[in-house]
């Protein structure tokens, strides 16, 4: 009985373990089939996509970065699309066809091709790169792999970098690139690749989803020209004055038009310190703080001070000239850059009114140009004044200012009293060349009555013809300027000693002026004075920009300015003076008015129109730097054709000349 009872509970026992067994895979069974149901119904269109995503993928496509022009059209920044051609000759199909192809379409070599193309590498890259019209016949070949890149090219190389900046990243650095970036940039486009099994992009399968749409051009005030020819000039003053670096800026006054403007510091000119550097202007702002005396009826040009021989003590501070003056007008304090005429003359300015006035001149405030890293320049409010401020103002210190708020406030002057806003984008152009805006002239405000500030241009042309800067008179036409020299400052913000800032402002022609120059020296050697240094920069570029083809000057205009031949004053001997403890020679054109510094005596040096005789010196083979050193030396002006060796001059070897006399340097190569 128990044998057989135990055999019953034995089949029960596997019986039931059968019907779980049963059960569980009908259970599984079950939920195989309504995950499989799921999958093929509910989750079809997401498991579809996903499997187009193992065999697809898209990828960015780079859009063209929009031109950067000049005012005439000229390219200064452009992008262009390379390529790359890599072949893999395991996946070529046809040896024989590829390599026919790679010598028809990329004009390659046939032992390049053969080369390339050899089964017992795995991957060859073809030499060079090629453009989007020479890979097209290449695109779909089996073993053809094609790999393009845009690339930022700037067709004068370095002209004008520190104005353009450059792109890292894809994203503009500095200059226009990067004030302009997003309208430059344009619009990235999209691909459909298709992959292999193994991840590998299928030749020839390829789709445009998106097409990148290019940045649109914008369209400089800048003349390329005029351009390159103060960069050249401002390298050779330079290199001929050693100084560390300099600025020079030129506008169209009437417009405020920035029509060149270039900086070099350390020898370099990727920075702008034209824009972002500043610097105490010294006497080239006493123009301004004339128009304020005449705005508001406190002076005339004719009323006179007595700068009591050169030294005034005033407020526990002496203020000192160059030379003995007595009694001067108005127009010879401006003429001769009298430190303690302009300062007496200032006094009868109320604070607030001379603050205005430098105020309004844009001073102390950005001038609104459209690049990175402007700075606004310092001009204190009067409650925060000393008892010395009024008198450094007028001289030229306490405020800094950059260059390019200078040349403003100098056009302003130039205009008959109109600040203008710096105009640096003309037009803004889609990339097919339709126009998206323009750019309009916008005066920022007032500053003076035109009869004030016109009164004032005949003062400023005496400056050039037989004041401080004489070294900027041209002789069938007439310069308005003024020059400055100022002690600079370290990194500690003390002066140092010996260091200066040479400065000089122009308008040419003097009467409608159609040009506006501002031109900086950091630390000159030597004879350092504005009218020395920086004014035959100024000179320079005028004379190169007049023999050009194509300048942004109205010449129909400019021949209705033309004066009379210019008849410099007969010879006088060599002036000698004392400056401080030590004596000075000046030579001709070094006359220079203006080295007054904040709490230290400013110095006035009378005009010296000396002519010694002298000769253009044997230069055939020297370099065109040692050339140029040696006539500036010798007080001539340059004109440099070519570069290199010297060839000739003009004149020639052993002629006679004066100071002041242009000499045209021919070297080997242009």
């Amino acid at each position: 009985m128990s044998r057989g009872h135990g055999a019953r509970g034995a089949a029960r026992t596997i019986r039931i373990r059968r019907r779980l067994l049963l059960v569980g895979w009908l259970v599984i069974a079950g939920v195989m089939v309504a995950r499989s149901a799921e999958v093929q119904i509910v989750e079809r269109t997401a498991w579809a996509q996903d499997a187009v995503r193992q065999h697809q993928t898209t990828r960015g496509v780079p859009a063209p970065r929009g031109r950067i022009l000049d005012r005439n059209g000229g390219e200064l920044a452009v992008s262009h699309w390379r390529a790359t051609v890599g072949v893999a000759p395991n996946e070529i199909r046809d040896r024989g066809a590829a390599e026919a192809a790679l010598v028809e379409e990329l004009g390659v070599r046939t032992q390049t091709a053969a080369r390339v193309s050899d089964p017992t590498r795995e991957w060859n890259v073809v030499p060079g790169r090629y453009s989007m019209t020479q890979v097209a016949g290449l695109r779909g070949l089996p073993g053809i792999h094609i790999q393009g890149e845009l690339k930022r090219l700037y067709p004068r190389e370095t002209l004008a970098r520190g104005l353009l900046g450059t792109i890292q990243d894809g994203v503009g650095a500095g200059g226009i690139e990067q004030a302009m970036d997003t309208v430059l940039a344009g619009r990235a486009g999209r691909d459909l690749v298709a992959r292999d099994s193994r991840g590998r992009e299928i030749p020839g399968q390829v789709v445009t989803v998106e097409p990148p749409q290019p940045g649109r051009d914008i369209v400089l005030t800048i003349d390329q020209d005029l351009q390159a020819i103060a960069e050249e000039m401002l390298a050779v003053a330079l290199d001929s004055t050693g100084a560390r670096g300099g600025d020079i800026v030129v506008t169209d006054p009437m417009t405020g038009e920035i029509l060149a403007m270039a900086s070099i510091a350390e020898g370099s000119t990727a920075a702008l310190s034209a824009v972002n550097t500043t610097f105490e202007p010294g006497s080239t702002i006493k123009p301004f703080v004339t128009v304020a005396l005449l705005r508001h009826g406190l002076v005339s040009l004719g009323d006179s001070v007595d700068t009591e021989g050169g030294r005034w003590e005033v407020n526990g501070r002496v203020i000192t000239d160059i030379g003995r003056g007595g009694w001067m007008t108005l127009r010879d304090v401006i003429r001769r850059s009298s430190n303690v005429g302009i300062a007496k003359f200032a006094s009868r300015l109320s604070e607030g009114q001379q603050y205005t006035a430098l105020r309004d001149f844009g001073f102390g405030t950005p001038t609104g140009i459209p690049l990175p890293g402007e700075v606004a320049g310092v001009l204190r409010r009067p409650e925060l004044w000393t008892e010395q401020s009024q008198h450094s103002l007028a001289i030229g210190y306490e405020l800094a200012a950059t260059s390019l708020q200078m040349a403003m406030a100098l056009g302003a002057v130039a205009n008959g009293g109109l600040l203008m806003e710096p105009r640096l984008i003309r037009e803004i152009r889609e990339h097919d060349g339709d126009p998206v805006r323009f750019g309009q002239p916008r005066v920022i405000r007032q500053v003076a009555p035109e009869s004030v500030t016109r009164s004032l241009m005949p003062v400023l042309a005496d400056v050039v013809d037989s004041g401080t800067a004489t070294r900027a008179r041209m002789a069938y036409f007439k310069v308005a300027g003024k020059t400055a020299t100022t002690r600079a400052t370290g990194t500690d913000g003390r002066y140092e000693d010996g260091a200066y800032y040479a400065s000089f402002g122009a308008s040419f022609p003097a009467e409608n002026p159609q040009l506006l120059f501002f031109v900086r020296l950091d630390r000159p050697e030597g004879d350092y004075y504005g009218g020395a240094t920086a004014a035959p920069v100024t000179l320079a570029v005028l004379e190169s920009l007049l023999s050009a083809r194509q300048s942004p000057i109205d010449r129909l205009a400019l021949v209705r300015s033309q004066r009379e031949p210019f008849a410099p004053p007969s010879a006088t001997p060599m002036v000698r003076f004392a400056v401080a403890t030590d004596p000075v020679e000046l030579e001709p054109g070094a006359r220079e008015a203006d080295r007054g510094d904040v709490g230290a005596p400013g110095r006035l040096d009378p005009v010296a129109d000396a002519q010694p005789a002298m000769s253009v010196p044997d230069l055939q083979g020297a370099s065109a730097r040692v050339a140029l050193r040696r006539l500036h030396k010798m007080g001539l002006r340059v004109r440099l054709e070519g570069g290199g060796t010297v060839t000739a001059t003009y004149p020639a070897a052993g002629m006679p000349v004066v100071a002041g006399d242009t000499i045209v340097v021919v070297g080997r190569g242009r």
